[in-house]
């Protein structure tokens, strides 16, 4: 039995696709998986029996990956689960700076009371004369999940798009229509285009990756939209700009202090991924990945660990060792394996940055020794016998 702890109000559709032998548990020191959506982890100190984090939804600025790695605690995300959800508001934001809805609304409600509303409604509207974004340019900062629903969405509605994402994978570059045209940086797109929306994730490497040089490059009366996170934005910046009339209105899902300042600003309470559907996808995705890694070991949409699937375990035990990525780490596990003549059914090896993970499957059990010894090499952080322990 496997004991899951949330930490944040998770959909009930995540929990009604927990197996019979994983229990909900609300002692976080006995739950070995632990679930959480916004609450802040850094002060955490995680249990004994804690192996993995799975976070419903793609932000983890809540979870200290680095700590959490160096004690052997795998942490998860949901890539793509909340897409759409956030596809549709940065739609919903494009239309709403184009055609100047929110200050017609105001203005309007302003004027209840008044005797003949439909000719005041009429003789007043001009003032609120938008643009289509049919034939706009619109670039796209991150060709992810998000992002590449968004250039698809904005395609099909006639807009020219640009997209730049000097990461994209091959089968990300699959995702999207081959109507959209790539730019080959950032200086570029911003030239070009009517729009601008970001789409990646916040890292220690890229605060206010929208600055002064990149704003200078936009043209003029540009529109931003930012639904990935505040800090990529240099909003002292962005405030400037907005003042000047460089940057003609900023629409942000992030409310803070400078945010709300901004009189050219459409600021929205964190909505993205704020959908019955998406909360649904998040948290079955997230329970999921947590099951595959206690049951099998398998580590799929880590942020601290590489991804590594070995399927269902084969041979009579299957074991996990996460450790530091070093040189003769392979060397030295098959070295404790070949004293016992224990032959290795199937076996992977992957890593990422100064960590890696190795998942083997053996045709005989370790004993309590073999264990001791496998746990004794340096560098080893977390040993785990996963079946047959």
């Amino acid at each position: 039995m496997f004991h899951i702890y949330r930490k944040n109000a998770i959909s009930e559709e995540g929990l009604k696709s927990l197996l019979p032998h994983f229990a909900l548990t609300d002692e976080q020191e006995e739950a070995e998986g632990i679930l959480v959506r916004s609450a802040d982890m850094h002060e955490e100190k995680l249990g004994a029996a804690t192996l993995a984090v799975a976070r419903a939804g793609a932000g983890v600025n809540n979870i200290p990956l680095e700590r959490f790695a160096e004690e052997g605690v795998v942490v998860f995300n949901t890539p793509g689960a909340n897409a759409n959800s956030v596809k549709e508001l940065v739609l919903c934001g494009l239309l709403l700076a184009a055609r100047n809805v929110l200050p017609a609304v105001e203005w309007l409600r302003e004027k209840q009371g008044e005797a003949d509303i439909a000719k005041v409604a009429e003789q007043g509207k001009k003032q609120f004369v938008g643009t289509e974004i049919r034939g706009k340019k619109l670039g796209v900062i991150g060709l992810g999940a998000i992002g590449a629903e968004v250039a698809n969405a904005a395609v099909a509605l006639g807009m020219e798009v640009y997209g730049y994402d000097p990461y994209l994978s091959v089968n990300g570059a699959w995702r999207i229509t081959k109507e959209a045209r790539h730019a080959t940086s950032l200086e570029e797109l911003c030239k070009q285009c009517d729009y601008i929306t970001i789409h990646v994730p916040l890292t220690d490497k890229n605060p206010g990756m929208i600055g002064e040089k990149e704003i200078a490059a936009m043209k003029e009366g540009v529109v931003f939209l930012n639904f990935s996170r505040d800090k990529l934005v240099d909003e002292q910046a962005m405030g400037r700009a907005l003042e000047s009339g460089k940057v003609r209105l900023y629409v942000t899902d992030f409310a803070n202090p400078l945010s709300m300042t901004f009189p050219q600003a459409i600021v929205t309470p964190h909505l993205g991924a704020s959908t019955e559907e998406a909360e649904d996808h998040c948290a079955v995705m997230a329970v999921k990945e947590l099951m595959d890694y206690l049951d099998n070991g398998n580590i799929r949409n880590s942020v601290n660990y590489p991804d590594c699937d070995m399927g269902v375990p084969v041979g009579a035990q299957r074991i996990a060792l996460l450790h530091k990525n070093v040189p003769n780490m392979i060397g030295q596990i098959s070295s404790v394996l070949a004293k016992q003549n224990i032959n290795i059914d199937n076996m992977t090896n992957k890593s990422r940055g100064a960590y890696a993970y190795t998942l083997l499957d053996l045709e005989t059990r370790l004993t309590a020794e073999d264990e001791a010894a496998l746990r004794a090499i340096p560098g080893v952080i977390r040993f785990r016998a996963v079946t047959g322990g």
